[in-house]
């Protein structure tokens, strides 16, 4: 169950190559539009997402925005709205080149939220988990809501994700995530002092009377509170950051799940560090004009030195190379039982530290055909094994005027090569 302030998210994606004669700002010509739901309404489709039922209790104004956010909420949130005075808060995003180069925001004027519905008690109640997505218009302050939650966090996993303009977590959350600049009040930098933040983390918990609380730190991680005075730093994978708008309510709603389902907090760090790294890592399809995009795929459960050869090779095509990996899941369905020897999360850690390698994503099919039309790479490379070879993706990418390319292999490399030999070593 997600409860909190809900936005209307849009973002206007388009393509600057010149500037206006009457500034020195660009002119975007766009190309695209997607409008979807921001702050709760975000961190509720997430958490849908992940599979499960999840139940939204947001303040709708009565306003043509709110409708729109009604209509952009995926069917497998079930919305309770409560009454609400104010207005929508939209905030629109202008794109370009990968980058944010304005953004304009309207609405979000505060009012009284109104008269609790009956649904809202009932949903409580049957919730396994509750996120409160604090976005600092009102929801939080509300004395009656505030009740019920406060009567939530002594029976069940309650995880607040604060704001400054919002109210304090109510006693009992099982954890409370500000990110760095919230728990410090102010902007600490680029490099956060890892010790102040486990100061002011400790203070925090005491203050709020908190299980636990973490303190998000962007690419480094997350630091959080174990009991009265230990702190654990959970590092996040190396990843390429893409988009970071968005992170915190992933980070929310995988601890949100976790908990629910019996995670320990430090535990629920862990799940929800490696899912908000995930989530801006997911790659997007090349800006027009930045370069030949290139990918390649495979398993990679036991990386070696063939692989090696066909991504540097791969790489040395284009300017960005994205590797599409297959699942776990997938991995067992093409390669059989006992199959991976490794799990994606470190098939996947291990690809990322290749310097050839930009990104890296994770689809679940038997093949890449999905997300190879997400990308849209110019070129498709595979191993010199398939030279020759009619490869089913060379129809998808022919859609967009990609084209598959095979590379020299090298021969007598092989995972299941490598693991009859470790087998028969031992």
């Amino acid at each position: 169950m997600v409860v909190g302030d809900s936005l209307l998210d849009v973002d206007t994606v388009g393509r600057a190559a010149k500037l206006s004669p009457d500034g020195p700002v660009p002119v975007v010509q766009t190309q695209s539009e997607e409008t979807r739901a921001g702050g709760a309404g975000l961190t509720a489709a997430l958490a849908a997402a992940d599979g499960g039922r999840v139940v939204l209790v947001t303040p709708l104004a009565d306003d043509a925005d709110a409708a729109t956010l009604r209509a952009v909420l995926p069917d497998a949130v079930e919305l309770v709205a409560v009454p609400w005075a104010g207005s929508t808060p939209v905030k629109h995003r202008i794109r370009a080149g990968g980058q944010t180069v304005a953004r304009v925001d309207r609405g979000g004027a505060t009012g009284a939220v109104g008269p609790l519905p009956p649904a809202v008690t009932a949903a409580l109640a049957g919730a396994d988990a509750v996120v409160v997505a604090d976005y600092g218009y009102g929801t939080t302050a509300d004395p009656a809501l505030r009740e019920l939650l406060t009567a939530t966090a002594r029976r069940r996993p309650v995880v607040w994700d604060p704001h400054p303009r919002g109210a304090a977590p109510v006693p009992g959350c099982r954890l409370v995530t500000p990110n760095a600049p919230e728990a410090l009040g102010a902007d600490p930098g680029p490099r956060p002092d890892v010790a102040a933040v486990a100061d002011r983390a400790l203070e925090l918990r005491r203050e709020w009377a908190a299980g636990t609380v973490v303190v998000t730190l962007g690419p480094a991680g997350a630091l959080a509170t174990v009991g009265e005075d230990g702190v654990l730093a959970v590092p996040a994978p190396p990843v390429v950051a893409g988009d970071t708008c968005g992170a915190g309510d992933r980070f929310a709603s995988a601890a949100g799940w976790a908990l629910a389902a019996g995670s320990l907090p430090t535990e629920a760090v862990a799940v929800a560090v490696a899912a908000a790294s995930a989530y801006v890592a997911a790659p997007a399809p090349a800006p027009a004009g930045s370069g030949v995009l290139v990918a390649s795929g495979g398993c990679f459960d036991l990386l070696h030195a063939g692989h090696v050869a066909t991504l540097e090779a791969a790489r040395a095509l284009g300017d960005r190379l994205v590797v599409c990996v297959n699942s776990d899941a997938s991995v067992a369905r093409l390669k059989g039982p006992g199959r991976p020897l490794q799990p994606q999360a470190d098939r996947v850690r291990i690809l990322r530290a290749l310097a050839c390698v930009d990104d890296v994503v994770v689809f679940d099919e038997d093949t890449p055909e999905q997300v190879l039309r997400t990308l849209r790479p110019q070129l498709w490379v595979k191993g010199g094994d398939y030279s020759g070879v009619a490869v089913p993706e060379a129809a998808v990418l022919a859609g967009w005027g990609g084209r598959v390319v095979t590379v020299p292999f090298l021969a007598g490399r092989s995972t299941t090569r490598l693991a009859e030999l470790a087998v028969a070593r031992a």
